[in-house]
């Protein structure tokens, strides 16, 4: 990406030393907040900062469950008691909740993987020095997203058949009489194509703008911090922890909603067409 051209006389925000009132710019934050330079390249594959949040988060949650679960003990210990009610919540307060306790048991492993996957992965927003949440990357949401729509879609082609599959992914319900073949084609582009788009934006959008307004206030707070800008830069400051308390608030609920829509998903997908 091109930097823009500045004059001789200016300042650029970014410098330590730079703060209002100094003759330099606010560096808001933009797109270029989400480019990384690659830590390392192997030919035409560059490995960045988001593909190694993401790798440390396999290695975080793999790791964890290892540790609670590798040797069990009857009196659980501090990690054990975590791990459980970790995979109970996500066993009794999603899975359970949508597929019931005899369907969903099966389904558990994956969508207790993709729980905590995701949040883990939204949580290095607040972490130092990590300070970015991965799902802020549109790739990464589309990676997920794209596992529970293969999922879907072979589960639903498993239990009715093929001609059975189009009739539940389409809608399929004769009593609608002339605006059947419109509301067939309505259902299929809803489920075949804006039903794995929007699961994937969803985590998405609302990572990346998160993450823009934790560095609008903390970039205010350090640019302010200069004379009378002191008094601003405690504001932003303040908003800088509200926003961060409220972030980690949103990134358990994306982490939760992506969860129930992909169990909703295999609901749909096992649910007898009528």
């Amino acid at each position: 990406m091109k930097e823009l051209a500045v004059s001789a006389d200016q300042v650029l925000a970014s410098e330590t030393n730079c703060h209002l009132f100094d003759g330099c710019g606010f560096p808001a934050p933009g797109l270029h907040s989400f480019v990384f330079d690659p830590i390392f390249s192997i030919g035409s594959f560059d490995f960045n900062k988001p593909m190694l949040l993401a790798f440390l988060s396999t290695i975080v949650v793999v790791g964890f469950f290892w540790a609670a679960f590798n040797k069990p003990k009857v009196v659980p210990g501090k990690v054990q008691m975590v791990g459980e009610a970790g995979y109970d919540f996500v066993r009794r307060g999603i899975v359970y909740e949508t597929l019931g306790k005899k369907v969903g048991e099966k389904y558990v492993p994956l969508m207790v993987s993709l729980f905590f996957f995701v949040w883990i992965m939204n949580i290095w927003s607040v972490i130092p020095v990590a300070q970015f949440p991965v799902t802020a990357i549109i790739a990464f949401p589309v990676g997920m997203a794209a596992i529970v729509y293969i999922t879907w879609m072979y589960l639903t082609f498993k239990k009715h058949g093929f001609v059975g599959a189009l009739k539940n992914i389409t809608g399929y319900d004769p009593t609608l009489g002339k605006v059947l073949p419109l509301s067939m084609t309505i259902e299929f582009f809803s489920n075949v194509l804006v039903r794995p788009f929007t699961h994937a934006v969803r985590l998405f959008a609302n990572m990346f703008a998160g993450h823009t307004l934790l560095l609008l206030f903390t970039l205010a707070s350090w640019y302010m911090l200069n004379g009378i800008g002191i008094a601003y830069a405690g504001v932003s400051f303040v908003m800088t922890i509200v926003m961060t308390a409220f972030e980690l608030f949103i990134q358990a609920v994306q982490a939760y909603v992506f969860v129930l829509l992909a169990c909703s998903y295999v609901q749909g997908a096992l649910a007898e067409h009528h």
